[in-house]
């Protein structure tokens, strides 16, 4: 049996989510900043209104690469007191779909699942994310992301300081 060498785009997509998952498993937000465009957005919507539009609904997270930047930068100082010590968590991506777009760029769709572990108690986060990735040479790079939550609502999770 001959092993094809050069992955195919399918492969190389799901690599990247992959190792997303890993630089966020990991608390390497920094490194995880790095994956993103400098116009990139990240959004996450409320549980009440999966399909909410961050420009005219009120949201979880509507963040631009500034506004990630000083989000991860909190997250990991001492004055973000739900996450020291850091949560523990493990991500797991799945069902990854890609869909037709721009030459420069990719829409992808996952389903995620992520266990998160603190204070002696766990909690899961499922949910489905939407990504636009452009390529940047023979990189990959995350123009949007789009992360909602299936959970109704987030009571017995206390809180969304994680990065889902």
């Amino acid at each position: 049996m001959t092993i094809n060498e050069s992955p195919t785009l399918q492969q190389q997509v799901e690599q990247f989510l992959y190792d997303e998952a890993a630089l966020l498993d990991d608390w390497k937000l920094n490194e995880w900043l790095d994956l993103f465009t400098e116009d990139a957005r990240y959004v996450v919507p409320t549980t009440d209104l999966p399909e909410a539009d961050p420009n005219l609904d009120l949201v979880f997270i509507n963040d631009d690469i500034s506004r990630l930047r000083a989000r991860v930068t909190r997250l990991l100082s001492q004055h973000s007191h739900r996450e020291h010590p850091l949560s523990r968590t493990r991500r797991f991506i799945s069902n990854v779909r890609l869909a037709e777009s721009e030459s420069r760029e990719l829409t992808v769709f996952a389903n995620i699942l992520v266990y998160r572990f603190r204070s002696g108690e766990g909690a899961p986060y499922v949910g489905s994310i939407k990504y636009v990735l452009r390529k940047d040479g023979q990189d990959l790079k995350i123009a949007f992301r789009r992360a909602t939550l299936d959970l109704e609502d987030l009571a017995w999770h206390g809180a969304v300081s994680i990065i889902f």
